[in-house]
């Protein structure tokens, strides 16, 4: 269910749920159902399959997209590094936190111009403890990130930008 609520765009059917949470059809149907019910998920039909995703217009959803984000400890990395690292003008997520998958690796781009590396490298670090996770990051300059990411197989997901 991360997925849904991390990657607004994201969207599945039954059977591909299955690999991903190694649950039974029926359990994932059961709570697939509750969460539509809410209202939280909205679905759509394709042929003879049903596609969940999250419901935007929910008005929990933020309140949901903030508690995923807490859970995977991307909240502590953009607070660490937003403040008196530099210019920083967008934080993405790849990889398999970006599809909404429980990553081994935390995957993120930063784009900005100049960024106090050495401070950066040490936010990291204390990032790392926090979120019990290795995390690897490409720094890029504005000017460069659009060619970078059209060069991606999978989009990265836009989590933190300059209001």
């Amino acid at each position: 269910m991360l997925k849904f609520f991390l990657n607004s765009n994201s969207r599945a059917y039954l059977r591909s749920l299955e690999g991903e949470f190694g649950e039974s059809t029926n359990a994932i149907r059961i709570e697939l159902n509750r969460f539509e019910e809410a209202g939280m998920l909205s679905s759509t039909k394709e042929g003879n399959r049903k596609y969940f995703k999250a419901n935007t217009q929910h008005p929990l959803f933020e309140e949901m997209q903030n508690i995923v984000r807490k859970y995977v400890g991307i909240d502590e990395i953009i607070a660490s590094v937003v403040t008196k690292i530099g210019n920083l003008e967008r934080v993405y997520i790849e990889g398999k936190l970006a599809r909404g998958l429980t990553p081994e690796v935390i995957d993120l781009i930063l784009v900005g111009n100049h960024i106090d590396r050495q401070y950066l490298t040490q936010l990291i670090s204390k990032a790392e403890k926090v979120v019990k996770k290795p995390i690897r990051y490409v720094l890029l300059s504005p000017e460069n990130e659009e060619k970078y990411l059209q060069a991606k197989q999978d989009k990265p997901l836009l989590i933190w930008h300059v209001g």
